[in-house]
């Protein structure tokens, strides 16, 4: 017991650490945006679209295995890293560069001096969309007595998703792009955030069955 509740707590760390990594490589990529091409439709999309999907598979595998408030517990400490990462790409600007520096000040504000409003955007965004996939996650999980893992795991994500790429395009780029970029924007990033979250049900069904047996899995 002893073991299970050691490599429990191990893959914990393991999981957030995923979830935390992945968040502020979106928040530091954002503004790169890039054509994806998946054959039968052509998605223009944020670079920082790329890693986001594991931030919902892995809020919904701890949700799965470790419960409601330890999935609340690791989207806050994501919002407090992304803190701490704007706080020193801030700092980072505040000196100057050296002649032999191989990132001169210009080339760092180029890349980050709209930081503070992406992840500003991105974070508000981020707890309403997380917290909302949290929410609706344990409510098909209590309404389907813990089956269909299925259905939690894509209804949370599709509707999550929905609320994210709304509000942080709507935040980032009302007044900058015209209504009909920001609902192409809106619905490229909503559509190919649904594919991701379908394409993540059998991780999240094989991992789960991996794990059966070896850890204890919240009921809650």
């Amino acid at each position: 017991m002893v073991q299970q509740n050691n490599f429990k707590d191990q893959l914990y760390l393991v999981l957030s650490g995923i979830f935390i990594a992945s968040l502020v490589t979106c928040n530091l990529i954002a503004n790169k945006f890039v054509t994806v091409d998946l054959g039968f439709k052509v998605f223009i999309v944020s670079a920082g679209i790329l890693p986001y999907p594991l931030t919902f598979l892995v809020t919904d595998l701890i949700s799965e295995l470790y419960g409601q408030r330890k999935a609340n517990l690791v989207v806050f400490s994501g919002f407090i890293a992304s803190l701490f990462v704007l706080l020193f790409l801030w700092l980072g600007g505040q000196f100057n560069s050296i002649p032999d520096s191989l990132v001169s000040d210009e080339i760092y504000n180029s890349v980050f001096q709209n930081a503070w409003r992406l992840i500003a955007g991105s974070m508000i965004a981020y707890l309403f969309a997380q917290f909302v996939d949290v929410r609706i996650f344990h409510f098909w999980k209590k309404l389907t007595d813990g089956k269909h893992l299925w259905l939690r795991n894509n209804g949370s994500t599709i509707a999550s998703q929905l609320v994210d790429t709304t509000l942080v395009i709507c935040i980032l780029f009302l007044g900058v792009w015209n209504t009909d970029q920001i609902l192409s924007a809106i619905i490229d990033g909503w559509i190919f955030k649904m594919l991701m979250a379908l394409l993540d049900t059998p991780i999240i069904y094989g991992i789960i069955y991996l794990l059966r047996g070896k850890i204890d899995i919240a009921k809650d």
